[in-house]
């Protein structure tokens, strides 16, 4: 193998993350093997606080403890809701009509009555700033043609990205029902997948108030949405994401808070108060940022296509498969990150695109502190017979 040494400095600006990246750290949420072994004085008996682009776990309570998980249920609606506008089987401006069924939901609503049409988009902010549980019922009868449908959808999402201590029963976290639980971790999960995928989600859930206009039989009124989320106006980084409460699930919330260019979610559940679960939020949130670097490797110096042997073609280019990133929470400088390419100086066909030519590992005090694979670009095919001799022609024509 060559391999070739540079020392990277560290950069505070954020980049995009590759899908791939993003599956990767998932791993790494559910896995929590790098949470601090530190007491954080919380109300709450079940929390977790999560880097969002890395997923790693920086500090966690029990978040693997099924509990009630209240409205904060909503953030898979949303996801699925997301999911779907990208793509674009469903529009923002998509006319949604409210059924008997959803206009009749308890609990936090906004109003909505039977036959009453609102866009896709107001419903995303009525669930959003206000939790409404009938716009969330509505919303998941368009996308599937009934709640129970779509909470199959919920189900399935919830098992493809490895939340195996959830289970939901509805689509808004109304029921009381035993069958209906998550975890903070698994919340973490929903929630990270959410706004690292649909950051177009923060901009409903930094709304304070909205007005909203109800139009139906018995004629048009103005309807004020207030956020649940008063973290909005009490801890400046925040960001997002969604509170909710049953008698059942006592206060829960999943919070995010953007400093610095490192981003956050803290997940609360079964505090005692309502305010509780703010100040164990913001608690978090503050931990988390005073104790958090974030390095990336921003400018990757570009790779020399490698040698080929037997093939069709000399040479097969290659390219990382996504962006590297650390998060350091114990203290150490980023500037001192080594990065080692480990490549051979060539490479035998058959290759496959998307197969794995080798990696660009990085190094913290002499320690490995995580690595990139390294991808053949294009296919090459073995060589032939046929092939041998046009090269030969080709060289005689020279």
């Amino acid at each position: 193998m060559g391999v070739w040494h540079f020392n990277m400095r560290w950069k505070r600006k954020i980049g995009g993350l590759l899908l791939a990246l993003v599956l990767l750290s998932v791993n790494v949420l559910a896995a929590g093997s790098r949470a601090l072994a530190v007491e954080i004085a919380v109300t709450a008996p079940s929390v977790i606080l999560i880097e969002a682009s890395t997923g790693q776990v920086i500090y966690e309570l029990n978040a693997a403890e099924r509990r009630s998980p209240a409205s904060i249920t909503k953030i898979m609606t949303l996801l699925l809701t997301f999911e779907r506008l990208a793509q674009g089987k469903v529009k923002l401006e998509d006319s949604v009509t409210v059924s008997a069924y959803a206009s009749s939901m308890g609990g936090s609503q906004v109003f909505l009555a039977e036959g009453e049409t609102q866009t896709l988009e107001t419903m995303i902010k009525c669930i959003v700033v206000a939790s409404g549980n009938d716009a969330s019922v509505a919303v998941a009868e368009h996308i599937a043609g009934s709640e129970a449908a779509f909470v199959e959808l919920m189900n399935q999402k919830a098992a493809e990205l490895g939340m195996t201590d959830t289970h939901f029963e509805d689509c808004c976290g109304l029921t009381d029902s035993d069958g209906h639980y998550s975890c903070a971790r698994d919340v973490a999960i929903m929630s990270r997948e959410l706004t690292t995928k649909y950051p177009a989600v923060f901009n409903y859930t930094k709304i304070w108030m909205e007005d909203i206009t109800h139009e139906t039989r018995q004629g048009t009124t103005n309807f004020t949405l207030s956020s649940t989320n008063k973290l909005l106006k009490q801890y400046q980084w925040t960001t997002g994401l969604k509170t909710g409460s049953t008698s059942k699930a006592m206060f829960c919330f999943s919070a995010t808070a953007s400093k610095d260019g490192i981003d956050l979610i803290a997940v609360v559940m079964g505090a005692p108060t309502g305010m509780d679960r703010f100040r164990d939020a913001q608690t978090l949130l503050s931990y988390g940022f005073s104790v958090s670097s974030l390095y990336i490797d921003e400018d990757p110096e570009p790779l020399r296509p490698l040698l080929v042997e037997g093939g069709v073609e000399e040479r097969v280019p290659i390219e990382y498969m996504g962006q590297f990133r650390y998060l350091d929470t114990a203290g150490n400088q980023m500037d001192m990150v080594e990065k080692v390419i480990d490549l051979p100086e060539s490479v035998k066909a058959p290759l496959e695109e998307g197969a794995v030519a080798g990696y660009a590992r990085y190094l913290l005090n002499g320690a490995e502190i995580g690595s990139m694979p390294i991808l053949y670009t294009q296919d090459v095919e073995k060589a032939g017979y046929r092939d041998y001799l046009q090269k030969i022609w080709g060289y005689f024509l020279l």
